[in-house]
């Protein structure tokens, strides 16, 4: 790793934004980050190794960020959000009883062992994707708010449910690492609303601004790199570290010079070089090697997406459906989890990913739909209907 790769990192990532800048495809800016990512690794050029140390690391540091950013965003003070909980709770529910005789099926078909995992996978949801898009399209109404809700809860629940399924062996201990990281998230929880309730976060704040001192930027980082740091420890994936604390501060509030700094930290540098990393660490050579691993990948992202239509008996749309089913913090702990503790077979960890990478598009294209939809909506609803003409008139 070298300054010369990380001016290119960041040359890339600006692929992101220039694949988004056309408003009628509606696409998000991490796709382009992939796209690069897939183009410069061992699937394209070979340029860039995702098993290099410090781009590992960095991307991790992104991963965190961007789990945190994505908990910050889950509207839990909003009272209609919160008054969607039920429907958005109940759909979760049923969206992961579904994926459990899918799985079943999935891991006998292809002999892998691994049915706790693809049930965990294929219900889980992303709300680092699904809510940065649902804001950068616009969209609004009761049915996205329960689509926030059921995203947001199947999340964290899967989040919490990966390391148990991943290593069954040893739910114990995952079961443990994963409560020591819920704990201290509460802990700072109680600690961050003690201190603003006495005032203290207020003067902070005010100091900061005067002094430029960026102190509730460093005290917050500080906090969610310990967390991370617990949850290595505790061998659980750091996703659950940055998306518990990001709901911790969500639910004190966050203050919009805070709200500024993470989205330059974490859009700026961090989230697009995560995406380039996680896009060179696909390698579909290797899938090549394995070819019933890409048909794998392909049934994954597929029964994700069947999973989630389950819900149509319950009232949701099929376009809202499969926006609910994207997939990718989950995939990617797995991914890293597996091939950490060779618990994966060869080309597993890459089907994961590719998996995952299905459901992105299809919630991609979903996502354009829902949003072709409201905006035709609106403009029947801004356009007057014509008078009709009355018979015996000029």
């Amino acid at each position: 790793m070298s300054f010369a790769i990380l001016a290119g990192i960041s040359l890339v990532a600006i692929f992101g934004p220039l694949l988004a800048l056309p408003q009628r495809w509606h696409l998000p800016v991490l796709i382009g980050e992939l796209l690069a990512g897939i183009v410069l690794g061992p699937t394209g050029f070979d340029r860039l190794h995702a098993h290099n140390p410090t781009f590992e690391f960095l991307a991790n540091i992104g991963f965190a960020l961007i789990m945190f950013v994505a908990g910050t965003h889950v509207p839990i003070r909003d009272t209609t959000v919160r008054e969607a909980l039920r429907v958005g709770l109940w759909r979760a529910v049923v969206v992961g009883v579904v994926a459990v005789p899918v799985a079943f099926g999935i891991s006998y078909v292809f002999d892998t062992g691994h049915p706790a995992l693809y049930a965990v996978l294929m219900a889980s949801s992303s709300a680092a994707f699904v809510l940065p898009l649902i804001t950068s399209l616009k969209l609004e109404g009761e049915p996205i708010r329960q689509l926030l809700a059921q995203v947001a809860i199947a999340d964290a629940a899967c989040i919490v449910a990966l390391p148990l399924a991943i290593e069954p062996s040893r739910a114990g201990r995952a079961a443990l690492g994963a409560l020591a990281v819920i704990c201290a998230a509460v802990a700072a929880f109680i600690a961050l609303r003690e201190l603003d309730r006495r005032g203290y976060r207020k003067r902070v704040h005010r100091l900061s601004e005067e002094r430029k001192f960026a102190l509730e930027l460093r005290v917050n980082l500080t906090v969610l790199f310990a967390l991370a740091a617990l949850a290595v420890e505790t061998h659980v994936s750091i996703m659950l570290a940055g998306f518990s604390y990001g709901i911790v501060i969500g639910a004190i509030g966050e203050p919009r010079r805070l709200t500024r700094q993470l989205f330059a930290v974490t859009e700026g540098f961090f989230g697009p070089l995560f995406f380039v990393w996680l896009g060179a660490s696909l390698d579909i050579r290797a899938l090549g090697d394995h070819p019933s691993y890409i048909l794998l990948g392909l049934v994954l992202g597929g029964g994700a997406i069947v999973v989630h239509l389950s819900q149509r008996i319950g009232g949701q749309r099929l376009r809202t459906g499969v926006l609910a089913s994207a997939q990718l913090g989950v995939p990617v702990a797995a991914a890293t989890l597996g091939e950490q503790l060779h618990l994966l077979h060869p080309g597993e960890g890459a089907a994961l990913i590719f998996g995952a990478l299905v459901t992105i598009a299809a919630a991609t294209a979903a996502g354009a739909l829902v949003a072709r939809a409201s905006i035709a909506g609106a403009a029947a609803t801004r356009t007057p209907s014509p008078v009709p003409l009355q018979s015996g008139g000029l």
